[in-house]
């Protein structure tokens, strides 16, 4: 059941309690065993239980957020991957069905897959992560989403300033500033999307950042696509570069080194790392911001109801503006 609190703030996990989790799992055949844990995620309600010897994982979907059709574009391009031998989560049919539901609820069962944290200063470990990344680009390219989002300006950056500007956490004294700031990264950010005209939007994974990747004895594991989505092949590269310049650059030259043996890079794309990098800024304020009548947000980020999170937050966007402007930091 979807509840309200007195506020009118919706609650869409209230009644997602351990027993009405194990009760889902058993109406769906998975004969749980009892055993269940709660894995760490917000957007969606994750869990683990097991049936005997068998591991499972259990998706509850946030209502309202993803159509059954987005759904079934998230399973039908993740079993496609699977099928070609990718390392992925892909969702288990249960009676011709991935998208399971349980009264108010959809969610979905994933086989558990073991594997701890990457650690891509390991030998060869960018190469490896490289190589996989360009076969599931190679997958994602073979077709396009019909009714997944792509990632763009529009979506990632102007409905999210409006939903910051519309919500209740920026303070009422910095309203303007943030209105001024964001949208002259914005402008830049779309002037970038624009000089950067002609590349092939593809299939993505879209949020792959190493908190979405698992390590085993063979490579990465990608876990989680519940942000697949169409755009530009630097999207699921520039996440799992850090540290500083000549670091970023060796990082870089070691993922794409193991990229280029199965896919062709178009460098040109190098120069969408920091305007996707201030999307993803300005989408994140707007992410939390949206859900803060969840109870699991104020939890998770208390600090974005202080003055003080807001005026770091604009210095920020204020150097993205510079980082844009600048030349790429990476070369091909």
């Amino acid at each position: 059941m979807i509840n309200k609190t007195r506020d009118g703030a919706v609650q869409p996990f209230s009644g997602l309690r351990p027993e009405v989790v194990l009760d889902a799992a058993a109406a769906a055949g998975l004969e749980p065993d009892g055993r269940l844990f709660a894995l760490n995620s917000y957007e969606n309600r994750v869990y683990q239980l097991w049936s005997g010897e068998r591991g499972l994982v259990l998706k509850f979907y946030r209502p309202q957020r993803w159509s059954d059709a987005q759904i079934a574009e998230e399973h039908t391009f993740t079993l496609e991957l699977a099928a070609a031998e990718l390392p992925v989560a892909a969702p288990l049919a249960i009676g011709g069905q991935t998208l399971l539901r349980y009264h108010d609820y959809r969610f979905a069962a994933f086989p558990f897959l073991r594997g701890r944290s990457p650690e891509l200063d390991a030998p060869e470990a960018r190469q490896i992560l490289g190589r996989t990344l360009a076969r599931l680009h190679q997958i994602g390219a073979r077709k396009p989403f019909a009714v997944r989002p792509r990632i763009g300006v529009e979506r990632f950056g102007w409905e999210a300033r409006t939903q910051v500007l519309r919500g209740t956490l920026l303070p009422e004294r910095q309203q303007e500033r943030y209105a001024q700031v964001s949208s002259a990264l914005l402008e830049k950010v779309a002037g970038a999307f624009t000089a950067a005209a002609g590349f092939a939007e593809i299939r993505l994974h879209g949020d792959c950042h190493l908190g979405n990747l698992l390590w085993n004895e063979q490579g990465p594991v990608f876990v989680d696509l519940d942000d697949c989505a169409m755009g530009p092949r630097v999207q699921d590269m520039w996440m799992v570069i850090s540290g500083s310049a000549d670091e970023q650059q060796h990082q870089w030259g070691e993922l794409l080194e193991g990229y280029r043996q199965f896919a062709d890079f178009d460098y040109a794309q190098v120069r969408l790392i920091e305007p996707l990098r201030a999307l993803r800024m300005l989408h994140h304020a707007a992410w939390v911001t949206h859900r803060w009548g969840d109870p699991a947000f104020p939890k998770a980020f208390p600090w974005f109801g202080e003055e003080r999170y807001w005026e770091g937050y604009l210095r920020d966007l204020l150097e993205q503006i510079e980082q844009i402007e600048d030349p790429p930091l990476l070369r091909g």
